[in-house]
């Protein structure tokens, strides 16, 4: 009994994560829908990559197989921003800025998953490079809920892979029930934490 309730309460964490993933694609949709070509060329939180390569990252999944992103990254010497990057301006030169929206628009409950991060990893992909757009152009970022779910709770290990330790200081979130360390607080929008949290801006330090 015990092991039947753990396991429907799991899939019904799966299944919120797959909705918000869905809601997050279809938001984002629908603001490329309306970008104007300055702001398609404008660079992204992403170094070196403009908004249309963070686009063409995105929806990387929806036109390249399995078998055929393994052998770019093999080809890219098991180096994966290598092979992302190289894979990014080569759709983005062969995609109109009308397409790459597009893309993402037919794809909105495309079951795509990250290697070994799951539903919680495709949610907190896009979540993170929807940050990469919207932060840099002005627009409306996910709603914090959505963001405080895509981050979730981080590990040590998480964290290294930006390059992100937060000792000796606590991270909360001032629109939605965030929280990332241990030590002083520091309060932020969950939509600066995750920035902090994806190494796209410095970890803050705490008051004196």
């Amino acid at each position: 009994m015990i092991t039947e309730l753990k396991g429907h309460a799991m899939t019904m964490i799966e299944d919120h994560l797959r909705q918000e993933t869905f809601a997050e694609r279809r938001r984002l949709a629908g603001l490329l829908a309306d970008l104007t070509p300055e702001q398609w060329a404008h660079p992204s939180l992403c170094e070196g990559w403009r908004v249309r390569e963070v686009v063409a990252h995105i929806t990387l999944a929806y036109r390249h197989s399995g078998p055929r992103v393994i052998a770019g990254i093999v080809a890219a010497r098991g180096n994966f921003n290598r092979f992302a990057d190289r894979i990014a301006r080569k759709d983005t030169a062969a995609t109109s800025d009308a397409e790459l929206p597009g893309s993402l628009r037919v794809n909105v409950e495309h079951p795509w998953k990250p290697p070994r991060g799951g539903q919680a990893g495709a949610l907190a992909h896009d979540v993170l490079h929807g940050l990469d757009i919207t932060e840099p152009l002005g627009l409306p970022s996910a709603p914090p809920d959505r963001i405080a779910l895509a981050i979730g709770d981080p590990d040590d290990r998480q964290l290294a892979y930006f390059g992100v330790h937060v000792d000796g200081i606590s991270l909360q979130a001032t629109d939605a029930g965030l929280r990332i360390g241990h030590g002083t607080p520091i309060e932020l929008s969950a939509a600066e934490i995750a920035l902090v949290v994806g190494g796209r801006a410095p970890v803050p330090l705490p008051p004196r």
